[in-house]
């Protein structure tokens, strides 16, 4: 980090105490004069590709072959200018069409068992492998061995001089406590993100954790206590220093700089509201009684908080890689909002019953309307002349086809944002049956900037253009991921 120095800013420049600042969003006096913003070595390197990766679990009702026939993942038509069903599970998304990339029929099958040990571990190695597309080692041990994830190869390449070279988020409770099914160790079942093959990452649950390592990391636990005690903004501590820089810059510059101080001030007092509110209404009244003081007992309040967090995080280029586990394979959480009171895991077991698809189908359009929030957000911050929705690649999908066959084929698989240009959206690409997840995210990767040849069980790379897929002959590939 960089202080703030003459009228030129630094992109690292940042607003506080030399490790619990808060860093700045893109300005115009961060520009050099004369110098275009993508020449800019000053600049930060703003003009990486952000990659922000959701895992949804236990696959969609699209993936059954019921649900498949009627659309209710994939669209009816590929190519460019899709139209969604009704009852499609992206409806929530339609405004932000221009947006999508659809790629249907990829597979995982590298969560498939192997071996006769393996049946029936399907839900405790989906996780692990849906970013990494490596088949997990089957322990329980510390021995474990996997893959490295996407984010984590895009964070070593792009993410080394940013505050935070990653951020790994979760919604559900992770720490299962002893071992995991099937011989299984844990860290499959639970981390999305994988610095190397035996290094898993572990991800914050709750929203006051990710503000403080956002915006606190170099505070004292003494100065953290003193600040939760009273009704004051983290930003109060600052207000001179945000008067200063705020008089040095234009009028433009103002106005940002005022916008997104506001939005800290005002997720940080959602935080403060909510934990109070669950420390007042502990006992029933709450959705999960049982859960931590911190953590939203809506789910809905839980995601948006969270994405809130995730676009100051990259508003403010503290990170140029995220993971997102919105929820954890066999959860038995329900979602009265959807329309159902069935719980997730268990609408998932359809038995193949339209009406009971249709039930397992309602969760999954719920929740994809969270994502909606996402994407409104990403599209209404700018970063320089353009969106951080334009500038972002947005990775969506699961590692399951069928959750009521436990299969890995037809796995949903959603890219949303322009990724400064490698993604058109508007885009339905229906890839060959039996093609894997992986071709799909050697195409991304290369897109942003990266050169992979080969990614997991990758046999070619799918053509997210829609032009058309390659895809060498050869038998399965051997497990690996490199740059």
């Amino acid at each position: 980090m960089k202080f703030i120095t003459g009228k030129h800013l630094s992109r690292r420049a940042f607003i506080g105490r030399m490790g619990s600042g808060v860093a700045l969003p893109l300005l115009s006096a961060m520009v050099p004069a004369g110098r275009a913003l993508a020449a800019s070595s000053d600049a930060g390197g703003t003009t990486a590709t952000r990659l922000v990766c959701i895992e949804e679990s236990m696959g969609c009702a699209g993936g059954s072959d019921w649900g498949h026939a009627r659309n209710l993942f994939s669209p009816a038509q590929t190519g460019r200018n899709f139209t969604l069903d009704t009852d499609s599970q992206l409806k929530p998304l339609e405004a932000f069409q221009d947006y999508l990339t659809v790629v249907s029929s990829t597979d995982c099958h590298m969560a498939d068992p192997l071996n006769a040990d393996q049946i029936g571990g399907d839900h405790d190695r989906s996780t692990a492998v849906f970013l990494t597309q490596a088949h997990p080692k089957q322990t329980q041990g510390s021995d474990i061995e996997i893959g490295t994830s996407i984010d984590q190869l895009h964070a070593q390449r792009f993410g080394q001089d940013t505050v935070l070279p990653s951020l790994e988020l979760c919604i559900e409770e992770i720490d299962r406590g002893g071992g995991c099914a099937y011989n299984y160790h844990c860290a499959y079942t639970t981390s999305l993100a994988w610095a190397n093959p035996n290094q898993p990452l572990p991800a914050i649950r709750e929203p006051r954790a990710v503000f403080e390592r956002l915006f606190g990391a170099g505070d004292s636990e003494q100065d953290r206590i003193q600040r939760r005690t009273t009704d004051k903004s983290m930003l109060d501590w600052m207000l001179s220093e945000v008067d200063r820089l705020s008089k040095s810059l234009g009028a433009t510059d103002r106005v940002a700089l005022d916008e997104y101080l506001q939005h800290i001030r005002e997720v940080e007092r959602r935080i403060q509201l909510m934990e109070a509110r669950n420390i007042r209404d502990a006992g029933s009244e709450r959705q999960m009684p049982q859960a931590p003081s911190g953590i939203p007992g809506s789910w809905e309040e839980h995601m948006q908080l969270m994405f809130d967090l995730q676009v100051l995080a990259l508003q403010s280029d503290m990170t140029r890689a995220i993971t997102f586990k919105t929820g954890f394979d066999q959860s038995n959480r329900t979602f009265p909002q959807s329309g159902t009171n069935k719980s997730i895991h268990g609408a998932s077991h359809h038995g193949n019953v339209p009406d009971d698809i249709m039930d397992f189908h309602r969760i999954n359009t719920y929740r994809m309307s969270a994502v909606a929030y996402f994407l409104d957000k990403m599209k209404n911050t700018m970063d320089g002349d353009e969106s951080l929705l334009d500038k972002t690649a947005i990775v969506w999908g699961s590692p399951m086809g069928d959750p009521n066959l436990h299969n890995h084929i037809r796995c949903p698989l959603l890219l949303m944002g322009h990724a400064n240009g490698a993604l058109a959206g508007n885009m339905h690409v229906a890839a060959p049956v039996g093609t894997p997840m992986a071709n799909a995210f050697v195409s991304l990767m290369r897109g942003m900037g990266h050169e992979m040849d080969k990614f997991g069980d990758s046999n070619g790379a799918l053509d997210l253009s829609g032009a058309g897929a390659t895809a060498s002959t050869s038998a399965a590939a051997k497990v690996e991921g490199m740059v």
